[in-house]
């Protein structure tokens, strides 16, 4: 499969302040792909061109190889941060609306709907106001309005934000089914756990640049510092001694009957060598990579752009 959107040199700018500035990256179809970056990175900037709520200065995106134009928005569902259901309209009358403005058909709105209701538990609310939902309750109608029309683009900025963590795991669970399906999502999120448990591939903006991008298990092995951890049984001293110098010995802790070592494997050395060094002192209950988390990356690589803050 091919690229959904490829977003070409994108510029954007607001009177003297430049949201995006020369910002390029793919989204392959039937992913899921983070797009990362702190607050006023211009990640919102990206979304908003996407959905064409704005267009961008310079640059452009292309929607499955094709220039994207207004023909497409009915295959992207979008979910902003800030969101808003009129609060006087009964829940499933704006439902009805909303899913209506998508170009679906009262009966066929109506059926899935409900279908969607009884899934996530929210059929008694049906004929109840807006305005008496709990928030989750109401993130809930919203994210099934998006998904509805059953776009080909899930496009998600910070979809947990707010929930509980019992709904959270609903959300997920949905988001996996749908990338089963063959939808791809994009997911703009400050929850870098949230990064590794579901992206793909990621692309990060920082001060308006994209500065990262790639496969996510790609990204943390280049990343990686050659550190290991070592579960082993024995005397500490012993361990110490064996490193003889040779091994960077990080920390040391223990944990049940084991002590667990975190050492650093320094050039010209590799992993088997160090279980050389190792196994006359102890007995080696667990051996692992040590790889950067997505919070680890996010940090450094924002470091490495701005290294003055």
């Amino acid at each position: 499969m091919g690229n959904i959107i490829t977003a070409k040199n994108i510029v954007k700018r607001y009177s003297s302040h430049v949201a995006l500035n020369d910002v390029s990256f793919h989204v392959p179809e039937g992913i899921i792909y983070g797009l990362l970056g702190p607050n006023g990175a211009g990640k919102t900037s990206m979304i908003r061109i996407i959905n064409q709520i704005t267009a961008p200065d310079s640059g452009e995106v292309l929607f499955k190889d094709e220039k994207l134009t207004p023909r497409h928005a009915e295959l992207i569902g979008y979910l902003p941060e800030e969101r808003g259901l009129y609060k006087k309209m009964k829940v499933g009358e704006q439902a009805l609306y909303l899913a209506r403005l998508k170009g679906m058909s009262k009966a066929d709105a109506e059926a899935k709907l409900k279908a969607w209701f009884i899934k996530f538990d929210i059929k008694e609310w049906w004929d109840k106001k807006v305005e008496d939902l709990s928030k989750g309750m109401a993130q809930k109608v919203q994210f099934i309005v998006t998904v509805l029309h059953e776009p080909k683009l899930l496009i998600l900025d910070e979809p947990f934000s707010g929930f509980d963590p019992i709904n959270v795991e609903i959300i997920k669970g949905e988001l996996h089914r749908l990338k089963k399906e063959g939808v791809t999502i994009i997911l703009s999120t400050h929850n870098m756990a949230s990064v590794e448990e579901l992206c793909d591939n990621i692309t990060l903006i920082n001060q308006s640049k994209a500065v990262l991008e790639g496969n996510v298990n790609e990204l943390r092995h280049s990343f990686k510092e050659h550190n290991w951890q070592v579960k082993f049984k024995g005397d500490d001293n012993a361990v110490k001694t064996a490193l003889n110098g040779k091994f960077e010995l990080l920390d040391l802790t223990p944990e049940n009957n084991l002590s667990v070592a975190r050492i650093k494997i320094p050039e010209g050395q590799n992993s088997n060598n160090l279980i050389t060094a190792l196994l006359p002192s102890c007995s080696i209950m667990g051996f692992s990579e040590i790889l950067p988390s997505m919070s680890e990356i996010f940090i450094s690589a924002v470091k490495r752009t701005n290294p003055t803050k």
